[in-house]
């Protein structure tokens, strides 16, 4: 007992001592699963075959272009009315933010759709290895259909009912002159020509030739499909892969960026989409020079009538009174007086000007004001321009928003100030006008008096004729801004200049084949790797000899029997080296060794103990095989079934529970043991001493004094007494029995032993419960078998197998080991 106790203490010392990591044994440990190393890295590689084969390639457009800058800039021809009266300040354009957002806007992309037919996608199905399946992604013919359909009208709400339906997909075939359209979901296959209107219920269309196929081979080629799509839902989607960019702060040029799997089509929408962003920039421009030219026509109309009542007045004057030339009878003082009256000439327009203005801007409403109307200095018609563009860039916004949008109110507020501004230099500018007329007057009126004598006439006809210049200058002044607004309005620049046309960048953006590659290799490899160190971390079991001697090498290993498959022999035989006799041959070599180092041979023989934690783990099996091995050598063996719970030793000779046995002599006290021992029916030189009938006290039986005695006196006649004893952990049989044995052989069953198992057996040695305790590890894998296994088992039967059949051989007992891993049958 103390002798155990020091054992057992020194094996506590070395579990709890780290053994430094074996990168060799660790690296071999993933080498032995090549073969699922090798599947995975084909599946990945052959995946990410299939996936740059399924997804088509994509490639990326750009376009760049320089937005014209007005952000102080003002146009003497868009806004000459206004430009010499220097009223407006302060006031600044649409920011190149502003207009990148414009661009980018759902609006223009879902008017280049339109322009384009985008929402109407032609393709084919889609191909892989040669094989055609509308599983597949599609592959679009976009420009490549030999007949095309032109819309002419579409209805959203019935092509949304269509969807839902399936049936906004057309079969189109080319036949001859014409195509054959089958429309989803409908029988009917009406054949069409050229120019023919096709009429579906949500759209009608025109049957058009492809001008870039002139081939008739072409044009009767196999058929496409169109599929029609909502617009809206295009240009969401068109948005989503466009990119618009400022390539530097300090400039206007931005460049455009799309991705999509054709390139001409990527090409097409950029360019379009730069097009509509010119016109809509146009018809801006536009609307303000018809605003323009509205507001001075109705001058002109007003002032037109005024000039016709002076002329008429002037010549009834002159008819009533009997002048011919009054400016050749006063020209002395006339020409003393004219420089004023050319002054008061001038004052007048501006202040007739002004007034005008005045009732423009008087009104409350946030309307664009007419350009091309300015007298004085020359910054008025700037301002006036600048307040015009804030007009239109909140007009844009009322567009996509409610005018109780942050940025309209916002905005409104904006303009209010700058109209109430505008208004507010006006009255200055006004009050500043009449102080100067009447300084003029003024000065007039003393130069009247020097004159005062001349006759009435002169002074009244003087009075007519003024006022018939003024008309006469303000119609002019508006002839000329008329005309110079029709020439605005013909002649309007666009706002994007093209710097680079829509082009393609060449290479495909994705998917990227060494990328793609790349991960399939890494997940081939990885994947695995991670399942088998996953495995092991979450393993509990034991697997190989290591796990155990990991964890304890006080109690020594015995041997490792392998996994035996279902059609394989479960008992050894004499006559045959099959794997199951090789691994008890070198088990019962172990165990003599064993014996005769630690130097125990007295002349008597040895009472070997079979246990194990739990039922199951292969205790009966090896008892029954490791006597028989015994018994083969020559030596004298009795196999004694002390598992008085749940005998097993009948079923392997297939015969029943034997109706006296050990449970028997030790109830009774009339016959010796040996009148119990029966020769084995498995082996000739084999004895047995059946556990008899099932007791209904086996703990009271195994107290008995009549066991030790037994065994000594059996050890006296047997070389070898095995016996097969009761699962340790859950019983407390083996224990009551356990002191005298000589040696014990704790089966541990690879991939069921729990690891706690070692430190049970551990404990039961250091409390003196086990004598001599070996492990024997069974149902071992074969990958996973010591190097007796490894190397041993190319001799005997095997060994004139040719190479085939050794590999088919290998592949079976390796299948046959991993399904052994879910078999928790004892063997």
């Amino acid at each position: 007992m103390e002798e155990n106790t020091k054992k057992s203490t020194a094996a506590s010392r070395i579990l709890a001592e780290e053994k430094p990591i074996d990168v060799a044994q660790l690296i071999s440990g993933y080498l032995r699963y090549w073969q699922w190393f090798v599947l995975t890295l084909g599946v990945a590689m052959f995946l990410s075959v299939v996936y740059l084969k399924v997804n088509k390639p994509v490639y990326r457009a750009v376009a760049s272009v320089i937005i014209e800058d007005e952000k102080g800039k003002t146009s003497s021809k868009d806004a000459g009315a206004f430009v010499d009266m220097g009223m407006l300040e302060g006031i600044s354009t649409s920011s190149i933010e502003n207009e990148i957002g414009l661009v980018s806007s759902r609006r223009l992309m879902t008017n280049a759709v339109k322009a384009l037919g985008l929402n109407m996608v032609y393709y084919s199905k889609g191909e892989l290895f040669g094989f055609e399946s509308s599983k597949l992604p599609i592959k679009e013919l976009y420009k490549q259909t030999p007949y095309k359909l032109r819309l002419v009208r579409l209805d959203e709400s019935k092509l949304q009912q269509a969807i839902e339906l399936e049936q906004h997909i057309l079969n189109i075939a080319p036949i001859d002159g014409g195509i054959v359209i089958e429309q989803n979901g409908t029988d009917s296959k009406p054949t069409y020509k050229v120019g023919d209107v096709v009429n579906l219920d949500f759209a009608e269309l025109i049957v058009e030739a492809n001008e870039k196929i002139d081939s008739t081979e072409a044009r009767n080629s196999d058929k496409f499909y169109v599929k029609f799509l909502p617009v809206e839902a295009v240009a969401n989607g068109l948005r989503n892969q466009l990119g618009v960019s400022l390539v530097d702060d300090n400039s206007t040029l931005i460049q455009l960026g799309i991705n999509n799997k054709v390139p001409e089509k990527a090409q097409d929408i950029l360019d379009q989409l730069v097009f509509e962003y010119n016109q809509e920039a146009i018809e801006d421009k536009n609307l303000i020079a018809r605003n323009t030219a509205f507001f001075i026509d109705e001058r002109l109309k007003i002032i037109n009538s005024e000039l016709d009542s002076v002329e008429s007045g002037k010549e009834e004057f002159k008819t009533s009174n009997k002048l011919t030339d009054i400016k050749t009878e006063s020209s002395v003082i006339i020409q003393n007086v004219s420089d004023y009256n050319n002054r008061q000439q001038e004052i007048a327009t501006e202040l007739e000007v002004t007034n005008a203005m005045m009732e423009h801007v008087s009104t409350n409403s946030i309307n664009l004001l007419p350009a091309n109307m300015a007298v004085g200095e020359s910054s008025f018609g700037m301002f006036i321009d600048e307040y015009n563009s804030l007009v239109l860039e909140r007009n844009r916004l009322l567009k996509g928003a409610t005018e109780t949008n942050p940025l309209v109110v916002n905005m409104t507020n904006q303009l209010l100030e700058i109209k109430e501004n505008i208004r507010q230099s006006l009255i200055s500018t006004r009050s500043n006008l009449r102080i100067t007329r009447d300084n003029l007057r003024r000065q007039a009126g003393i130069l009247g008096s020097r004159i005062s004598e001349k006759p009435s006439q002169e002074r009244e006809y003087r009075g007519i004729e003024r006022q018939q210049n003024i008309k006469e200058a303000l119609y002019l002044f508006l002839l000329q801004k008329r005309e110079e607004n029709s020439l605005s309005l013909a002649a309007k620049a666009p706002k994007a200049k093209i710097v680079d046309e829509a082009y393609s960048l060449g290479g495909r953006v994705s998917p990227n084949t060494k990328k793609v590659l790349g991960v399939g290799l890494l997940c081939g490899f990885l994947l695995p790797f991670l399942v088998i160190t996953g495995k092991r971390i979450m393993d509990n079991t034991i697997n190989t000899r290591e796990d155990i001697k990991d964890r304890t090498e006080a109690i020594a290993i015995l041997g490792e029997v392998p996994h035996i498959t279902s059609d394989g022999p479960t008992l050894v035989s004499g006559d045959e080296r099959s794997v199951l006799s090789e691994s008890f041959n070198i088990l019962t070599a172990n165990l003599k060794y064993i014996i005769d180092t630690e130097g125990t041979a007295d002349g008597k023989g040895k009472c070997v103990y079979v246990t194990s934690s739990a039922q199951g783990e292969g205790k009966t099996f090896s008892a029954i095989n490791m006597a028989m091995t015994l018994a083969e050598t020559g030596k004298k063996v009795v196999l004694i079934g002390a598992d008085l719970r749940n005998p097993q030793l009948h079923r392997h000779d297939n015969s029943g529970i034997a109706e006296q046995g050990l449970s028997t002599f030790l109830t009774k006290d009339d016959k010796g043991v040996f009148e119990y021992i029966d020769t084995s029916s498995l082996h000739a030189d084999l004895q047995v001493l059946p556990s008899g009938p099932i007791p209904h006290n086996p703990i009271q039986l195994l107290r008995s004094e009549k066991i030790g005695p037994m065994l000594e006196e059996l050890k006296e006649v047997f070389d070898y007494v095995i016996v097969d004893t009761a699962p340790s952990m859950i019983l407390a049989d083996t224990f009551l029995i356990s002191r005298h044995a000589d040696y014990t052989v704790y089966m541990v069953r690879a991939g069921r032993s729990k690891k706690k198992v070692l430190e049970f057996a551990l404990e039961s040695y250091a409390e003196g419960k086990l004598i001599n305790p070996l492990f024997l590890l069974n149902d071992v894998n074969w990958a996973d078998a010591g190097y007796g296994y490894k190397y041993g088992y190319a001799y005997g039967s095997d060994s004139n197998k040719k190479w085939p059949a050794l590999l088919m051989d290998s592949i079976q007992r390796g299948a046959s080991s991993f399904l052994g891993k879910f078999r928790n049958k004892e063997k």
